[in-house]
């Protein structure tokens, strides 16, 4: 029986895989190692329960204990459907009454109340957001749970990281996309990024602002969530198959460096995460994303992190004046399609400058019939000449 049954295994497309990756070192612990004889994280908080109605979902803010014999799935908890709540149509953008209710593509949004994310988890907020200025990059980021999420009470599963290297002036970045047929995405998310950027940052450092080993780089995250998945596991290590299972995540990452002939960006993309542009007042992707099965449909088939490609292959972008990089999930992707409807026109029209970080996630929490996944985008625009 496949893991996930809905996506095509790497053979039926073509793909190849290589062996997993030789651990790159000891990894950063997201969490202190198992207490001698408990498998269970140590600390000072060990034993902790940090379960709600029962369940455990694993804490990534907390150093509390694993509750013996707890499931590590959410399914069976009570009140875990939808619930939806009477509530007054949204009204429409601008209007100065209501002027936080969701920008509409199409369609009415649902009216419920949200519920708050289950599991135990001390801190999983709905929306993120962050924005900051170098001096050659304006970057704005913002990552929003989905409709369906908000009305289910399941947590965001997208997450999203970016740094800085004062010296090399460079900009790191990473965006990741928990598979929901995880048990456990959102953890493997924000492990992704994490030890993304953290692995990003080092490069940078070393090399005066360049990526210089990718195949680290990935290999840093599969051997990451290896690891977290042997702790949620109690034992020693996990199978590639069993942190799929747990983990599954897109990973998209790279990092935007300063140079003489202008912005240069180098990035990589695992799963269907994708980049896009936005120059001359148009929407397109750039790499990633859904692909087209030979049915001519959408495929949403998705071979994630921790299998890495046999074949790597970044991308580099050049940042031009004038130019919009994007890197997004698919929550994103999906809506804004080939980049000629109503949702590529909003983000072209909305990003000719950037905005500030609380309009940026606002703009990217509209609502559009259909499209109710977790929105995750990061948005760099060059600093300096027309945009």
């Amino acid at each position: 029986m496949p893991i996930f049954p809905s996506r095509r295994s790497g053979e039926e497309r073509g793909e190849q895989y290589g062996s997993p990756p030789p651990p790159p070192g000891p990894p950063p612990a997201l969490f202190p190692p198992a207490a001698p004889g408990t498998g269970r994280p140590g600390g000072p908080d060990a034993g902790h329960n940090n379960s709600v109605h029962g369940d455990s979902v694993y804490d990534v803010d907390r150093d509390g204990g694993w509750p013996p014999g707890a499931p590590t799935s959410r399914a069976g908890l009570p009140g875990a459907g939808p619930q939806y709540a009477p509530a007054p149509p949204p009204a429409p953008a601008g209007d100065l009454d209501e002027p936080w209710q969701p920008i509409l593509i199409d369609g009415a949004a649902p009216g419920f109340t949200y519920r708050p994310p289950a599991g135990g988890l001390s801190y999983r907020p709905d929306t993120v957001c962050d924005g900051w200025s170098t001096d050659a990059l304006d970057l704005r980021l913002a990552s929003v749970r989905g409709y369906a999420h908000r009305a289910e009470g399941r947590p965001r599963e997208d997450d999203a990281a970016a740094a800085y290297d004062e010296i090399s002036k460079a900009v790191v970045f990473a965006v990741a996309d928990g598979v929901s047929d995880a048990r456990q995405p959102h953890i493997g998310s924000q492990l992704a990024c994490r030890s993304a950027v953290g692995e990003l940052l080092d490069q940078v450092r070393a090399s005066g602002g360049h990526v210089t080993d990718w195949g680290k780089l990935l290999g840093t995250v599969h051997w990451q969530l290896r690891e977290q998945a042997a702790r949620l596991l109690r034992r020693q290590d996990a199978t590639v198959e069993e942190t799929a299972d747990l983990l599954a995540t897109t990973l998209v990452a790279g990092a935007a460096t300063p140079t003489p002939e202008g912005v240069q960006v180098a990035l990589v993309s695992v799963g269907d995460s994708g980049v896009w542009a936005i120059k001359h007042g148009q929407l397109y992707g750039l790499s990633g994303g859904k692909e087209l099965g030979s049915d001519g449909l959408v495929s949403s088939a998705v071979q994630p992190l921790p299998y890495v490609p046999a074949d790597i292959r970044p991308r580099a972008v050049h940042l031009d004046p004038g130019m919009v990089l994007l890197v997004g999930t698919d929550g994103f992707g999906d809506p804004v399609g080939d980049g000629r409807g109503r949702v590529a026109d909003l983000f072209t029209n909305e990003l000719t400058t950037p905005i500030p970080p609380l309009a940026f996630a606002f703009t990217l929490d509209f609502y559009r019939e259909t499209f109710d996944d977790d929105r995750t985008l990061l948005a760099l625009w060059p600093r300096g000449g027309p945009r």
